[in-house]
């Protein structure tokens, strides 16, 4: 084999480490290490001397950790056998990432886990090429772009769920909003996963993602708005009242199966804790079987429906059902102070409500 004159390797997109070809070198030599490169003489598997971009002639004086290991001849004839590995520092920018499955994100304000895809782009650049040839290329002769991306897309993909679903949490920012925190998640995830690369020492120079998609028909995505909706009326109308409303809400053409208004309190009884909750939080808000009665600063009244305790529901509550015919004045009721249940007509609180309500108007 002819002993190498110049020692050089082109530049490549494609390939991010290069064994140069000859193992017969000479001193006299020349080195050419092109900008964005670096150049490593490597003897029985160490990794030794260190070029950065420049021209070199290999003199015994500028490869002293090789010149230590092989008792480099003077006169500059004789051969030596070393191998020179180049690695590539370009940066490279147009790598693509994406989900393709789903993945599996808690929401961080109202409980629910909904399913959600991404893609983006990254790009990176080999930050330490010393630790890049130790942990990546071993005996490899060549070390592809492509080869990379394709671990790291595995290494994305694996981390991604954590750092989202940290994202979401240390901000309680919820999915339903997520396409509006989409700067922030990818600098968030950008930071994170830096850390990863640089194991390899590779420089994560921008990390992106361009989409964070949640399919709007999927069923716990339904279940998340309906979430978000029904804590929003709690908040507004108040616990009690919202309990009241839903309950008479659901179950209406229950009721009207069943019969006028007394079918009402039948049907409202059957449907027990039916739009008392809407996921865990909803239900957290709701207290539908209260162990104590209310406090006697506000009153709150219990009503006896088919044999059940509802309740408790404040008085604007009870007003506004007896006006809407949906509970009559045979149905029980129990406030403290009272000795026993009895019929809602008979006590003043709502007396004079029954009097001067009209009677529902005849079907058409």
């Amino acid at each position: 084999m002819a002993l190498a004159e110049v020692i050089k390797w082109e530049v490549s997109t494609k390939e991010l480490t290069h064994k140069f070809q000859s193992e017969d070198l000479k001193l006299g030599s020349q080195l050419v290490v092109y900008p964005a490169q670096t150049a490593f003489f490597v003897k029985g598997g160490q990794i030794l001397d260190e070029f950065i971009c420049g021209t070199y002639t290999i003199k015994t004086e500028n490869i002293p950790l090789l010149n230590k290991l092989v008792n480099l001849p003077f006169g500059g004839e004789s051969p030596f056998q070393a191998e020179v590995w180049f690695v590539n520092q370009i940066s490279v920018l147009d790598c693509k990432w994406g989900t393709p499955s789903p993945i599996q994100i808690e929401d961080p304000k109202y409980g629910v886990i909904v399913p959600i895809r991404s893609f983006g782009q990254y790009g990176f650049k080999i930050s330490n090429p010393r630790v890049f040839l130790e942990r990546l290329i071993g005996n490899m002769s060549t070390f592809s772009t492509e080869k990379l991306t394709d671990y790291f897309r595995g290494v994305i993909l694996s981390k991604l769920t954590k750092i989202i679903s940290e994202k979401l949490y240390a901000e309680q920012l919820s999915v339903i909003n997520i396409n509006t925190h989409v700067e922030e998640i990818s600098e968030y995830a950008k930071e994170k996963l830096s850390e990863v690369f640089a194991e390899y020492g590779v420089c994560l120079e921008m990390f992106t993602a361009i989409a964070i998609n949640v399919n709007e028909d999927d069923p716990s995505f339904k279940r998340l708005k309906e979430t978000k909706d029904a804590l929003a009326r709690i908040n507004i109308m108040g616990k009690e009242n919202y309990q009241m409303e839903r309950s008479f809400n659901v179950l209406d053409s229950a009721a009207e199966n069943e019969g006028g208004v007394v079918g009402t309190a039948v049907g409202l009884g059957a449907g027990v804790g039916v739009g008392a909750q809407i996921g865990n939080m909803v239900k957290d808000n709701l207290n539908t079987n209260p162990s104590t009665p209310p406090p006697l600063t506000s009153p709150q009244y219990f009503l006896g429906i088919n044999g059940q305790q509802q309740g408790p529901f404040d008085y604007e509550a009870v007003k506004t059902a007896i006006q809407s015919h949906q509970i009559d004045e045979s149905v029980l009721v129990w406030k403290r102070g009272m000795s026993n249940w009895c019929p809602i007509g008979d006590i003043s609180d709502f007396s004079e409500i029954f009097n001067n309500c009209p009677p529902p108007l005849p079907p058409m």
